[in-house]
C-alpha cells in the first residue's frame, strides 16, 4: 500500500490548482476576445474549418471585385454603343436632309461638313477608355485602336478580355471592335462610309440611297452588338448577387465555426472561478499543517 505523504498532498493540489487556473484563464481569454481558440493547438478541427473559410473568403472577395471590374467596362461599353447610336441616327437625318431638293449647294456642304465632325466624334467614341485603357481595342488595351494621324480604325486585335467570376467561369467583360466599326469589312467598315458621305455632302450632292441602307445596316449592326452586351450585364448583375449571397454564407459559417457564445462562456467562467475559489480553500488546509502541529 503506498503511504500518502504530505509532499504528495501538496504536489497533487498544486497540478489541480495550475489545471483549474489554466480553464480560468482559456475562459477569459474566450470571453475577451470573442474567440473559441487562440491557437491552432487549443482545438485543430476549429482551426483548421477557420482556415477553409477565410481562403473562401478571400478567393469570394476576389471574384466580387473582379464581376466590379466587368460591370465597370461594360457600363462604359454600353454607353459608349448609345452615344454611336445616337450619333448614326443623326447622321442619317443629315442624309435624307441633304437630299432635299430645295436645299442649295452650300446647305448640303454645310451638311457634309456636320458629317466629317461627326465622323471625328465617332473616332474619339471608338478611343474610349477605363483606367487607360482602350475598350475596344481588344486585348491590345494599350494602344488606341484608332489613328488620329490617318482617321483610320487601325486595330485588329479580336481576342475578348475574361476574367474568371467564379470555379472555372471566365467571362469576357469588353466588347469586340471589331464588331462594331470594322463592320462589315475593315475596307468598308463604319469611318470608310462616313467619309463617303461626307465627301458627297461636301461636294454640294445629296447622298445616295445605296449609302443610306449601308447607314441603316450599321445602325442595326451598333444596336444587336449593344443588346448582346446588354445580356452579359444582366448575366453579370446575377452573378454580382450570387458572390454578395455567397459572402454572407460563408461569413456566417465562419463566425459559427470561430465565435465565442458569450453567454456560455460567461456560465463557465462563473462555475470555474466558484470551483478555482473552493480549490484556493482546500489548498489553504492542506497546506496548513507545520512543525509546531506536528509537535502538538
Amino acid at each position: 500500500m503506498t503511504r500518502v505523504t504530505q509532499n504528495m498532498m501538496n504536489s497533487n493540489m498544486l497540478r489541480n490548482l495550475y489545471r483549474s487556473t489554466d480553464s480560468l484563464y482559456r475562459l477569459q481569454d474566450q470571453l475577451s476576445s470573442g474567440k473559441k481558440i487562440a491557437r491552432p493547438s487549443d482545438d485543430p478541427v476549429v482551426a483548421s474549418r477557420a482556415m477553409f473559410y477565410r481562403s473562401s473568403l478571400i478567393e469570394n472577395e476576389q471574384y466580387q471585385q473582379n464581376v466590379n471590374e466587368a460591370q465597370g467596362w461594360m457600363e462604359v461599353s454600353d454607353s459608349a454603343l448609345g452615344e454611336a447610336s445616337d450619333i448614326l441616327r443623326r447622321v442619317r437625318e443629315l442624309i435624307i436632309e441633304s437630299n432635299d431638293v430645295a436645299l442649295d449647294p452650300t446647305a448640303i456642304k454645310a451638311i457634309g461638313a456636320e458629317i466629317a465632325q461627326i465622323r471625328d466624334h465617332m473616332g474619339n467614341i471608338s478611343n474610349q477608355t477605363i483606367g487607360g485603357k482602350y475598350i475596344f481595342a481588344g486585348t491590345d488595351t494599350l494602344r488606341p485602336p484608332f489613328n488620329v494621324a490617318t482617321g483610320s480604325f487601325d486595330n485588329t486585335n479580336s481576342t475578348d478580355i475574361t476574367l474568371e467570376m467564379g470555379q472555372t467561369i471566365y467571362l469576357p467583360i469588353n466588347v469586340n471592335g471589331q464588331e462594331v466599326f470594322n463592320y462589315p469589312t475593315s475596307a468598308d467598315n463604319m469611318f470608310a462610309l462616313l467619309d463617303r458621305i461626307s465627301s458627297q455632302a461636301l461636294n454640294g450632292q445629296g447622298v445616295a440611297q445605296t449609302d443610306l441602307g449601308a447607314l441603316d445596316r450599321q445602325i442595326d449592326n451598333v444596336l444587336s452588338v449593344r443588346a448582346t452586351l446588354g445580356a452579359r450585364m444582366n448575366r453579370m448583375e446575377l452573378m454580382a448577387q450570387r458572390l454578395s449571397d455567397q459572402n454572407l454564407d460563408i461569413t456566417k459559417l465562419k463566425s459559427e465555426n470561430e465565435d465565442a457564445d458569450a453567454a456560455e462562456v460567461i456560465t463557465k467562467l462563473r462555475t470555474q472561478e466558484t470551483v478555482y475559489q473552493a480549490a484556493l480553500g482546500a489548498g489553504a488546509r492542506i497546506l496548513q499543517p507545520s512543525l509546531m502541529d506536528y509537535l502538538r
